[in-house]
């Protein structure tokens, strides 16, 4: 599907859960499933190029090890024969991981990440590594957007939720430092999970304390499955009590009292996206949900201010927690990176350790203030992205580089540095492309605001403007 033509009415996504049930019945297999994706892929992929590399004869044998299992009746997990793309940043035994950057081309760890290793251990295909931006940070990938391909699919897991957008497959794995899961989901008209922070263990990604991996699919029911499959053979982080909620997918659960967050995009949505996110809300008051907004507490308003300055914060506190490996990658590869990597890394070598501290107190500001909204709501709710997917053509000789090629973290850089729940629910579009809504909860709240986007999808009327 090419062209302004989204409707998230009418676009049917790619699923696998209800899938599942025929290849114990013998009417479908894994394989068969696999072979139907490989065909979608021929198809979609030289338009929106999600992919790096895929490993089809690796593939194709862990798909046949599936249908056998289904067929003894000994499938190891509801993602038994899943094929799920690996976003290349995350290591894979069977795949080069390289990371989007010219100075790791080549780079073949022949090892596999926590994660990978527990969906291999549940069954899952590993069909192969989708585009990141360099490094997980700002410069793009060669991917454009599903729906449109003038426009990005969003960054940094652009490969992933363009992979599941064009329905490539029915789930892939993404990370987040400040945006890079919930921003391109809602561009790419993906549900996606960004976890409770250090709840899916992130394997060898341990150098940033706001990064997170998480699930993007085509339905609520593969991107929990996904996620419990990961946490429950991997746990989380180190530290981490990893991801709490059913092993079956949450059921639909009506929330009483969402609360508004605002946030930095407030005041840069424009009046199509703004048009659409208060018709969400009235559809919400319409089927009796109570909304508040931060003129209905002082609590609210209290919070509006701390998360006033995230997008600064997540950015300089990543900034700064990265730079001595930055270093060394630039004093290894000076050639092997961007202009804007250069530009970014320059920041972080700027700080001093006292403005860490600044900001790391912000942070804490921030999180203080969300707790004092448990009280008063079931969740929150947003929109996942300052509108739809903007246009990207490319930087243009002899002009400064574009601030923000793969679209803007300010609905998402606050509940990064809060290191909460999102769950992103592709609940509009705005001129034919998908902008995505997203539920916010406290700390290890994943399975209930999962609950909650599922009754939203399945008893709110989308918005199309």
């Amino acid at each position: 599907m090419t062209g302004a033509g989204y409707r998230p009415d009418a676009f049917r996504q790619l699923t696998f859960h209800d899938a599942a049930a025929a290849f114990a019945k013998g009417k479908d297999s894994p394989r068969a499933y696999l072979e139907r994706c490989l065909e979608t892929i021929a198809e979609r992929e030289p338009g929106v190029k999600a992919w790096v590399v895929v490993n089809e004869a690796g593939a194709r044998e862990a798909a046949d090890a599936s249908a056998a299992r289904w067929q003894a009746g000994t499938p190891l997990s509801p993602i038994d024969g899943m094929p799920i793309g690996i976003k290349d940043l995350i290591e894979t035994r069977d795949m080069p991981t390289q990371m989007g950057c010219e100075a790791f081309r080549g780079n073949f760890p022949k090892r596999d990440s926590a994660m990978i290793r527990a969906l291999r251990d549940a069954g899952a295909v590993v069909l192969g590594k989708t585009v990141t931006t360099e490094l997980g940070q700002g410069h793009p990938g060669p991917t454009t957007n599903p729906f449109d391909p003038r426009h990005t699919p969003g960054g940094s897991s652009s490969g992933s939720a363009a992979a599941v957008g064009a329905r490539m497959v029915p789930a892939a794995i993404g990370t987040q430092v400040g945006g890079s899961i919930i921003r391109p989901a809602s561009y790419c008209g993906n549900v996606a999970l960004k976890p409770t922070q250090g709840a899916i263990n992130r394997g060898e990604r341990q150098g940033l304390s706001q990064s997170t991996a998480g699930v993007h699919a085509g339905s609520i029911q593969d991107m929990w499955l996904v996620a419990k499959a990961i946490a429950t053979r991997a746990g989380g982080d180190p530290g981490s009590p990893s991801l709490f909620g059913p092993n079956a997918p949450p059921v639909a659960s009506k929330p009483t009292r969402l609360i508004v967050m605002e946030a930095e995009g407030w005041a840069v949505l424009d009046e199509g996206s703004r048009h659409a996110f208060a018709a969400v809300l009235d559809n919400l008051r319409a089927a009796g949900v109570e909304i508040l907004t931060r003129d209905s507490s002082p609590a609210i308003e209290a919070f509006e201010r701390a998360i006033a300055d995230a997008k600064a914060v997540t950015n300089d506190i990543g900034s700064f927690e990265t730079r001595w490996s930055q270093q060394n990658l630039v004093e290894a590869s000076p050639e092997g990176v961007s202009q804007r990597f250069l530009n970014r890394h320059a920041r972080g070598m700027s700080m001093t350790l006292e403005d860490y501290r600044a900001r790391l107190l912000q942070r804490e500001a921030m999180r203080r203030a969300l707790a004092d909204l448990a009280p008063l709501g079931d969740a929150l709710i947003a929109p996942a992205s300052p509108g739809p997917a903007p246009v990207w053509e490319g930087d243009r000789p002899g002009q400064p580089l574009a601030p923000r090629p793969t679209g803007d973290i300010v609905y998402n850089a606050a509940t990064s540095a809060l290191g909460v729940p999102c769950v992103t629910v592709p609940m509009t579009a705005v001129r034919g492309l998908p902008m995505g809504v997203q539920i916010i909860g406290h700390p290890h709240m994943d399975a209930r605001v999962t609950g909650y986007a599922r009754w939203m999808l399945e008893k709110v009327k989308p918005v199309v403007v």
